[in-house]
């Protein structure tokens, strides 16, 4: 049964929490609806993990389509929910209205994320209207990270609390389904949450949303030197992987794999036209590995 928004409200409403992860194409996309995740989210963040940039900012609707449409088809029962970049929403309602409604016409996403608070209450507003779903994000807001000093806790004075709080409600009334909630004090989120009718979604803003979501990266040790305070790594799959391709580089270059086990022949009566003389043996290593093994 594929999920919809709706289920992710009846979820706020029930006391369930709710498992948001990102994932940026296919193969991830897969596992993660595999594994139960309710909602998959094609972060803009793809920025910094696939791309290598050091903000959010360089993404483009083009990158954020072409990672969607390959999540989607790796997930096609789950809530996959697009990141709008920077700059394809900000402008004025009706831009938002053109790209949201050109991301989800190319990708088969169901909603969309837009960031920021009351200012961007209008054009959440415009889009419900037409029938796009709008999932809200505040507190630390990755694509407003220079105007705000970089990646700093928000909400910590009682003025900036406030804030927080009008900003969730006005998303909320402007027909947001659900409000992520970043890298806010434990208590202002438990605040939100209790005050606003939709689903908050927590990274980095403690253990009393309505749900939680979390970078694929993150909680893989995809980046074993980075381990950000809010994620908790249920696998080092970094180093794993980089273990892996060591093995494969030393067993090339000691001729220990591939193997003619690794291979086909041609029937025999060919073979011996074609095979050079003295061929090294079939599943012999070189003398230096062997060695080295032993």
């Amino acid at each position: 049964m594929k999920t919809t928004i709706r289920h992710i409200q009846q979820k706020k409403a029930q006391g369930e929490p709710i498992v948001m992860l990102t994932a940026y194409d296919y193969t991830s996309a897969r596992i993660a609806a595999a594994a139960g995740v309710d909602i998959i989210l094609v972060g803009d963040s793809l920025g910094m993990v696939i791309q290598g940039y050091e903000t959010t900012l360089p993404v483009t609707l083009e990158d954020m389509i072409y990672h969607t449409r390959a999540v989607v088809r790796g997930a096609p029962e789950s809530l996959v929910v697009l990141d709008m970049p920077f700059m394809t929403y900000q402008v004025s309602p009706e831009q938002a209205l053109t790209n949201a409604g050109r991301a989800l016409q190319a990708t088969g996403a169901a909603a969309v994320k837009l960031e920021g608070g009351a200012h961007m209450a209008a054009t959440v507003r415009r889009l419900v209207q037409v029938g796009i779903p709008v999932m809200g994000h505040i507190g630390l807001t990755p694509q407003s990270v220079h105007q705000l000093g970089g990646w700093r806790i928000q909400g910590r004075s009682s003025a900036e609390a406030d804030r927080l709080i009008a900003d969730a409600e006005a998303l909320a009334e402007a027909g947001a389904f659900s409000i992520v909630l970043e890298l806010v004090p434990i208590e202002l989120a438990a605040a939100i949450t209790a005050r606003v009718p939709v689903p908050t979604i927590g990274i980095g803003a403690g253990p009393y949303c309505d749900g939680q979501v979390q970078v694929w990266h993150d909680i893989l040790g995809l980046f074993p030197d980075l381990q950000p305070k809010h994620a908790r790594r249920y696998a080092e799959i970094g180093t794993l992987m980089r273990q892996a391709v060591e093995q494969y580089v030393e067993e090339v270059r000691h001729r220990a794999f591939p193997t003619a086990a690794h291979a086909t022949h041609l029937p025999a009566e060919l073979a011996a036209l074609y095979m050079p003389p003295s061929p090294a043996p079939d599943d012999a290593p070189s003398p230096a590995f062997a060695a080295k093994a032993a």
